[in-house]
């Protein structure tokens, strides 16, 4: 089997162009994308160098106290990048984000890294922070998809709930058929994900093992771990965010405090 294939600067710049293919769709169908597409390019460059940078320290210091911060600094942009998304919000919709995702993140990565992998240390960076890292990517959409159909089941059926409130339903009666809706909502990225992985997509972490010149079975076997973690932690972490909404908007005397729900403000697009 071959070597890996180091990519030089000009290699990336060849792939860099091909943005420019989707710089020219927009421009045909007056999309009015363009100057996103350029910044999207420019952050996806400057964001992951960075980070090959920083890991490329972490890697070679590789001490818990080094880990530990990155991984912990990690998990809170997830859990500010997912209370950032829906059309509503509500007081303490960051903290329920980054409760859920941390709480389900770290409890699924640390089972991960202790019992199946089983790394000595358990700091190891080379595992524990990309692990961490595809868990957490994961677990954000879930929760942040799992919030805003919570959200928004609750502005539709506003009605429907206060009804049953009002016929004596306890506040989980009414919210019950909303919170469904949004842990279903939650987890159906993994799901499609797990339907179609092997067949019609490569994962990251697979593909990466491959070309570094490991055995497929191999690689094909930290894959099935790795999904089946992630698809624990999302489901945990939509479960545990859907949860903290509903006790954020329905007080323990059984009333659905629909003021509590504001609509975003929308933001200028570039």
């Amino acid at each position: 089997m071959n070597g890996y294939q180091n990519l030089s600067l000009f290699d990336i710049g060849l792939a860099a162009a091909l943005i420019v293919v989707n710089g020219a769709l927009s421009v045909a169908l007056k999309l009015g994308l363009e100057r996103r597409l350029a910044i999207a390019a420019v952050r996806t460059v400057v964001q992951l160098l960075l980070i090959g940078y920083v890991l490329g320290w972490v890697f070679a210091f590789s001490r818990w106290f080094v880990v530990l911060p990155l991984m912990a600094l990690m998990t809170v942009i997830a859990g500010l990048a997912a209370s950032n998304r829906g059309r509503r919000t509500y007081a303490g919709q960051r903290v329920d984000s980054l409760v859920s995702i941390w709480g389900a993140s770290w409890l699924i990565g640390a089972f991960g890294l202790f019992a199946v992998i089983r790394i000595h240390p358990w700091y190891e960076p080379q595992y524990a922070i990309p692990i961490l890292g595809m868990i957490l990517g994961n677990t954000l959409t879930g929760v942040s998809l799992g919030i805003e159909r919570m959200t928004e089941e609750l502005t539709a059926g506003r009605g429907a709930v206060e009804m049953s409130l009002a016929l004596g339903a306890t506040r989980w009666e009414a919210a019950q058929g909303p919170a469904r809706q949004a842990v279903r909502a939650g987890m159906i990225p993994t799901l499609n994900q797990m339907a179609v992985v092997g067949l019609v997509s490569l994962p990251g972490m697979m593909t990466g093992q491959v070309l570094a010149g490991q055995s497929p079975l191999q690689a094909v076997r930290y894959q099935i771990v790795i999904m089946f973690l992630i698809a624990a932690a999302s489901g945990l972490g939509v479960v545990g965010a859907v949860v903290l909404t509903y006790r954020r908007l329905f007080s323990p005397d059984h009333r659905f405090m629909a003021g509590k729900l504001i609509e975003r403000q929308k933001k200028r697009r570039f």
